[in-house]
């Protein structure tokens, strides 16, 4: 029997990247996410799916979607989901090998492929029709002034004031990302409409686009392929915007101030839904250098509500999440196996080691060292990791997983979140220090 799985949702086996479909819907939080049933690596994608009533106890629940058509016939790749006349329906892209990898028949040759768009609906949230009902929405992209024909997907899809709207991540001759935006009347129909994008020190390419709406304003997440250029592992970076969008004309500006979805650089590919109360809330997938000795990799950070106040995006702890830690424990040991929260304030110079992963306070940022917890020997490994100059003060409010480690700073005015292997049960100060620790009642 699978376990009920509390606070972090992590793979069921085998390999998990993308979080997709996240919705609110008929009374569960539906998550769907890229899965490889068949490995603890990469291959042809389908989708995954777990729901929970509150963001804090996840159940899997199996096979969403699989390849069935010649429009995906190699991958389900990623999308999301909105509700209409009481159904479900997800839109997502679909990948074709035009060379398959003699080797390796869930891979394809020199990133031969093309990318559609297609869309699948469910009268409940949980049966989809594979064989019978896929539908492309959107063929793929033939003209090279508009986007690439290989390099277009992730569709992101929201209704507006008239109509319905969708943007897709993609790249201009592959040189620098652009997103690409469309409308439509009912869902099945889409016209193409206008697009957006900044140049090459962006990024070759755009995953994940992401448009929302806050009350101080809208804001674009996006996930830039070769960001980082100085021989980092990660080069591929998730990068929130403050943006204007003008609906009538797709007309979006984007400025040159960007943040870092998380400043931990491990997490990607993020998604953005609406919990039950109207929140804006957001998840992302952990990537992770190794396989667990439980033979799965990959996971999801906790929700985070996303706000923006002026040009600043907030990404604060979800108060579900919050209140799952409802028992105040005197140390580690007392914690369930789901780990603990730790709350402490830092002043300049002190470290707290949590397990071998040390937060700093230097100055007015915060650091964090993985040295000693993270596989050795990952070239361009990032381990150490640093905010920018903080505002708010030094409230830490930091989550313990035994393979994620989750620093939200002043309620999310930055948040550092880092993979870990081998984490020790403790937590200590390099003064004296009170720690506020507290831990779920989940057992497992």
């Amino acid at each position: 029997m699978k376990r009920h799985q509390t606070l972090h949702l992590k793979a069921p086996d085998n390999w998990v990247n993308d979080p997709n479909g996240f919705i609110y819907y008929k009374g569960y939080y539906h998550l769907f996410y890229q899965y490889f049933p068949y490995g603890p690596r990469w291959g042809t994608m389908h989708w995954g799916h777990a729901i929970s009533r509150d963001l804090v106890t996840w159940e899997h629940k199996g096979l969403a979607l699989y390849p069935t058509t010649r429009a995906d016939l190699n991958g389900c790749f990623s999308g999301s989901a909105i509700e209409e006349g009481g159904k479900l329906y997800l839109v997502y892209t679909g990948v074709r090998y035009e060379v398959v990898n003699p080797d390796d028949p869930h891979t394809c040759l020199n990133e031969q492929f093309e990318s559609s768009q297609l869309m699948i609906s469910s009268d409940d949230g949980f049966r989809f029709d594979n064989e019978h009902g896929k539908e492309v929405i959107i063929p793929p992209v033939t003209d090279p002034s508009i986007g690439d024909r290989t390099h277009t997907r992730d569709p992101k899809i929201w209704r507006g004031k008239d109509a319905w709207y969708l943007v897709l991540g993609s790249t201009m001759e592959e040189k620098y990302g652009e997103v690409l935006f469309y409308r439509s009347e009912d869902l099945h129909t889409w016209t193409y409409v206008n697009k957006a994008w900044k140049g090459p020190e962006y990024g070759w390419m755009w995953e994940c686009p992401d448009y929302f709406e806050t009350e101080g304003g809208g804001v674009l997440l996006l996930s830039a392929m070769g960001f980082l250029t100085n021989g980092e592992k990660e080069k591929n970076q998730s990068l929130c915007f403050p943006v204007t969008f003008d609906e009538s004309e797709c007309r979006m500006q984007i400025p040159d101030q960007y943040q870092y979805l998380d400043y931990g650089l491990d997490l990607y590919a993020p998604q953005t839904t609406l919990d039950k109360d109207g929140r804006r809330i957001m998840t992302a997938w952990l990537r992770m250098p190794k396989v667990t000795a439980e033979g799965w990799i990959g996971m999801f950070c906790s929700p985070r509500v996303a706000e923006r106040q002026g040009g600043h995006i907030y990404f604060r702890m979800h108060p579900n999440i919050r209140s799952a830690y409802a028992k105040i424990i005197r140390d580690t040991a007392e914690a369930s196996e789901d780990g603990y929260m730790a709350a402490f304030e830092l002043e300049d110079g002190e470290t707290i080691d949590i397990g071998g992963f040390l937060i700093t306070r230097k100055g007015n940022q915060i650091v964090t060292d993985r040295t000693q917890v993270y596989p050795a020997n990952v070239e361009g490994a990032h381990l150490i990791s640093e905010t920018p100059e903080i505002r708010d003060g030094f409230r830490l409010e930091v989550l313990v997983d035994p393979n994620l480690i989750e620093v939200y700073i002043n309620d999310g005015e930055y948040v550092i979140s880092n993979a870990v292997y081998d984490l020790e049960n403790k937590i200590s100060c390099s003064r004296d220090k009170a720690i506020r620790l507290s831990t779920t009642g989940n057992k497992g």
